[in-house]
């Protein structure tokens, strides 16, 4: 019986338990926790570097109001690139390639930028929907556009997010049957299509890193308009 590709997609359960609680908890298990001492070890030393090199560049284009986020965003940082590359392990589960969990991290982590917006600068965040020196008659019309491009950017965040990794694991699986069915008729073709699987696995590595970062990057886009 061969099942659908979509199958992978499926949130899993053990007896009738949903495992998506167990899959969002594994992250944090998996990172070593800093100690007290002065002087860490070579693993925890190179995490903090890391950590402090991320949130640098990321702070970097943002006000002194918004780095009170840095813990928050280099948090969920390091909690989707761990998801994403851990999903691309054999037997595995990708709990951000799931639309209902993207947007729970898209929509609160948007509107608490527009409610910080309101609350501190109300002008300024009104400001933004209309741009200034626009015609009189045009007006109505671009305060409409520029409210849905408002309510847009959490579904944005949440799409971008799940339509690419669920479109790289959908690949990675075609060309992976592909290969496993012209092995036994063409094991020429299928040694071929074997190396662009692992290519395409190594591209698909960046791209678990990259769509983490632009995530991250577009919040806090979102939050220097705000702060």
């Amino acid at each position: 019986m061969t099942l659908s590709f979509f199958d992978q997609f499926m949130s899993p359960s053990y007896l009738g338990i949903p495992l998506m609680a167990l899959a969002l908890t594994l992250p944090w298990i998996l990172y070593p926790t800093p100690s007290r001492r002065w002087l860490n070890n070579r693993l925890l030393t190179l995490q903090n570097w890391f950590i402090g090199q991320f949130t640098k560049q990321l702070l970097l284009p943002v006000n002194l109001g918004g780095h009170k986020w840095a813990v928050l965003l280099t948090s969920l940082m390091l909690f989707l690139i761990t998801l994403n590359l851990l999903g691309l392990l054999p037997y595995t589960f990708t709990p951000t390639t799931q639309l209902s969990l993207n947007m729970g991290l898209a929509v609160p982590l948007w509107m608490a930028t527009v409610v910080i917006g309101f609350r501190n600068q109300p002008t300024i965040t009104l400001g933004h929907l209309l741009p200034e020196g626009t015609p009189t008659p045009l007006i109505p019309v671009l305060i409409i556009i520029e409210t849905i491009s408002l309510f847009i950017r959490p579904l944005a965040l949440g799409v971008r997010l799940t339509a690419n990794l669920t479109a790289g694991h959908l690949l990675i699986q075609l060309i992976a049957t592909a290969a496993f069915v012209l092995l036994p008729l063409m094991p020429t073709v299928a040694i071929i299509t074997s190396m662009v699987l692992f290519l395409l696995s190594l591209l698909e590595v960046a791209v678990a890193m990259i769509q983490a970062y632009v995530f991250v990057l577009l919040l806090t886009l979102y939050l220097q308009e705000n702060v």
